[in-house]
């Protein structure tokens, strides 16, 4: 029986390998965060905005948490891209292992005993 490891092929290793960067990765908020400048006044608002079932919600942000929501919302950016990334290579893996099953099944057809008539 082969060993686990020498089972692993590149698609597994890839899947891995972003599954670690995905648990290493903080707090996160799915949104943009916007600046509202207001008219009456020098001063610039911020708000999230996200969608809930197709709506577009805004949450208003103060000025002393925007530079942690902005790394929030980067943070959720980098995590879609993980996960893109994990949907890869599993589908790389799938393929493979599709591919690899009917190339055995070829195989063992072409090269079985043939019995005498």
């Amino acid at each position: 029986m082969k060993a686990i490891n020498s089972l692993k092929n590149r698609f597994v290793t890839r899947r891995e390998a972003v599954l670690r960067q995905i648990a290493s990765i903080g707090p996160f908020i799915e949104g943009t965060l916007v600046r509202v400048p207001r008219k009456d006044c020098r001063h610039v608002a911020h708000r999230l905005t996200f969608k809930v079932k197709g709506k577009t919600h805004a949450v208003y942000v103060p000025l002393d948490r925007v530079k942690d929501v902005e790394a929030w919302t980067q943070a959720y950016k980098r995590l879609k891209q993980m996960v893109r990334n994990v949907t890869q290579a599993s589908l790389g893996e799938l393929r493979n292992h599709v591919r690899s099953r009917r190339a055995n099944s070829v195989a063992q057809r072409n090269f079985a005993p043939r019995r005498p008539v």
